[in-house]
């Protein structure tokens, strides 16, 4: 099976087993791999009635079939689980080298279930698994956590993926790290992770990729580096400033959210906040996750300050705007600092930052009392409160144990007037990626199956930067206006497409700005399994992957009722930027995009025509 061993390691950590299982062949087919598989393991595997924290619920690491090949920022990994965050499906993607050494152990894929007495490290390679007991690592952080299991471990190219305290602690958006700044970041996975006595996992091989024609990939890899570095904001803006690059044009556009999302842009802080400054303010140098020939990641470590000689991995620009323009924080170095401590304590960096905008608003507002607070002065603006906040919260001390319950649940516990304050969507704090002036990027947020979303697909591509792309149906001659609620359709092959490198195995930046193009993935997948495909095979397998979850969430309980926006969006108009005046009508929005895919207007869901177009009939 080119591009895939066909193969799963079942891990029970309860009973210290672990096996290795062929996975079904259609499943290739239907699903190509990485997400698609992972999301069809997991409608077999999930028992719907079992809490998301249950011992039977899994982890479900997957790589996809280009996943470690010469094809360009093949290191991505996508887990597959239960939100124990949302109760939605999760599915969180992580860069680094860990998916690469997965593949290389001879596993496509790698579940883990049951709960260990003890904390444990799964060590898995070619050699077979390990079950090692680190009762004296649980509490530590990340970065000494990998160093001390590199310390106990054999040999060299181990890639591990750790939890930190936040985890161990049940922080319900706790992240699982890799390469120690890499994060499986949303909805949770840390905190299940956690709640297995699960400390870590190395993984390490040394198997060829199957693939069924090596030389034709390793071509089809240049073209799809060459489309890449024509895309004028990859090869101008991308590869020189990473991801704090989209700060500045975010912040023009009008989808900045700033002050908790009662702005949506934030002019004055672009010099201290925007990408220049940042490279000026922190000892920069860029960072590459495995075969990527971007490398956007930025290792920064603080000059000066309160904070100086701190350094990390990031912050990123969700990073900035989660901790900065959300805040009101325009400390670039408060903003580092506070990433820094996240990614070592193992916190979603994204829900973090919104939590605590949310905080500083039930500030404002007298909802949080003085003896919530115990002294700590909280308020938009203040970098040093969103520093050891970040601590707080990790180690649920004080108010962080309010808060590590995620900013919904934290709202219904302090009352229904907190509630107006929270910006999630079912359940999931919203990123760094406005909607008054993206409409499509509504539907990015409400359709995701993982709850708020900015990436599931990023829309702003089409509607505010205005990309089109004629392999997509989205051409040169489409009237698209930011500002329009209904006409979605062209939102349905620009979700197909972004699922394309979750399925694959590869970056989204590849594609975010639409560089690398559909029928290029499909050249560098014929080369990878052996026959030919098509870009328009590759859309179908992603919209059967989009389908299939949609169906896990029903089985949740999740249906149209649930794709919500807050309702800031809904009633109050934007007061700055393109979308000043602007609300959003979300009905017209869904009724628009539920039509372009073939699901029930009335429930959300695919209609019983749709599953059997996608060969999905079987789920009925």
């Amino acid at each position: 099976m080119g591009g895939s061993f066909g193969t799963a390691l079942m891990v029970d950590v309860t009973e210290r087993t672990a096996e290795a299982s062929q996975l079904p062949g259609e499943w290739y087919r239907d699903y190509l791999g990485g997400e698609g598989i992972g999301a069809r393991l997991l409608y077999d595997l999930v028992d719907p009635d079992e809490e998301p924290l249950s011992p039977l619920q899994p982890l479900i690491f997957t790589a996809g079939p280009l996943t470690g090949t010469a094809a360009p920022a093949s290191g991505r990994c996508v887990l597959v689980f239960r939100s124990p965050l949302t109760g939605t499906l999760g599915a969180a993607n992580a860069g680094g080298h860990f998916a690469p050494a997965l593949k290389r152990a001879g596993y496509d894929v790698l579940v883990v279930s049951g709960r260990s007495e003890v904390p444990l490290v799964l060590v898995v390679d070619g050699e077979g698994v390990d079950f090692i007991e680190v009762p004296d690592i649980w509490g530590k952080g990340v970065v000494e956590t990998e160093t001390l299991i590199r310390s106990r471990l054999e040999g060299t190219g181990w890639q591990i993926a750790s939890i930190g305290p936040a985890g161990e602690k049940g922080v319900l958006f706790s992240s699982i790290m890799t390469d120690r700044h890499r994060a499986f970041g949303r909805g949770g996975a840390g905190a299940l992770m956690g709640s297995k006595n699960l400390k870590a996992i190395a993984v390490r091989g040394a198997e060829e990729m199957p693939l069924a024609d090596p030389d034709g990939l390793r071509e089809g890899a240049r073209k799809a580096r060459e489309e890449l570095f024509n895309e004028a904001f990859v090869r101008d803006e991308m590869k020189p400033f990473g991801t704090p690059s989209f700060y500045d044009a975010m912040s023009g556009l009008g989808i900045l959210p700033t002050k908790n999302w009662q702005r949506d842009s934030y002019p004055e802080s672009i010099g201290t906040l925007g990408y220049r400054a940042y490279h000026e303010t922190l000892e920069v140098r860029p960072y590459a996750c495995f075969g990527c020939p971007i490398a956007c990641g930025r290792h920064t470590t603080i000059k000066s300050g309160p904070w100086a000689g701190m350094e990390g991995g990031g912050p990123e620009y969700e990073t900035v705007a989660a901790f900065g323009s959300k805040c009101l924080v325009t400390d670039l170095e408060a903003v580092a600092a506070a990433n820094h401590i996240a990614n070592d304590l193992g916190l979603d960096v994204i829900s973090t930052g919104q939590v605590i905008a949310t905080a500083m608003e039930w500030v404002d507002r007298s909802i949080l009392s003085e003896e919530r607070l115990q002294g700590l002065p909280l308020a938009f603006g203040n970098g040093e409160a969103v520093v050891r906040l970040v601590g707080m919260i990790g180690r649920r001390e004080g108010l962080g144990d309010l808060l590590a319950q995620g900013s919904l649940r934290a709202a219904r516990e302090l009352g229904p007037e907190a509630l107006d304050a929270v910006m999630t969507v079912k359940g999931m704090e919203m990123a760094a990626d406005g909607v008054r002036a993206s409409k499509g990027e509504v539907l990015s947020h409400v359709i995701s199956p993982r709850g708020a979303d900015h990436l599931r697909p990023y829309a702003p591509t089409i509607d505010a930067f205005g990309y089109r792309e004629n392999e997509l149906d989205i051409t040169t001659d489409a009237v698209i206006s930011f500002g329009e609620d209904g006409n979605k359709g062209w939102v349905r092959p620009l979700m197909a497409n972004a699922m394309i490198p979750n399925l694959l195995g590869v970056c989204l930046f590849t594609n975010i700005t639409l560089a690398v193009r559909p029928s290029t993935w499909a050249e560098l997948f014929s080369c990878a399994l052996g026959r030919p495909v098509d870009k328009d095979e590759l859309l179908l397998a992603a919209e059967r992957v989009i389908n299939l979850e949609r169906l896990l969430n029903a089985s949740f309980g999740f249906g149209r009722a649930d794709d919500r926006l807050p309702d800031r969006f809904l009633k109050e108009p934007g007061v700055d930027g393109p979308g000043a005046g602007q609300v959003v009508d979300l009905d017209a929005a869904l009724d628009s995009f539920y039509e372009a895919m073939g699901w029930d207007l009335d429930e959300g869901l695919p209609t019983k025509e749709t599953l059997i177009r996608l060969g999905l009939d079987w789920t009925l």
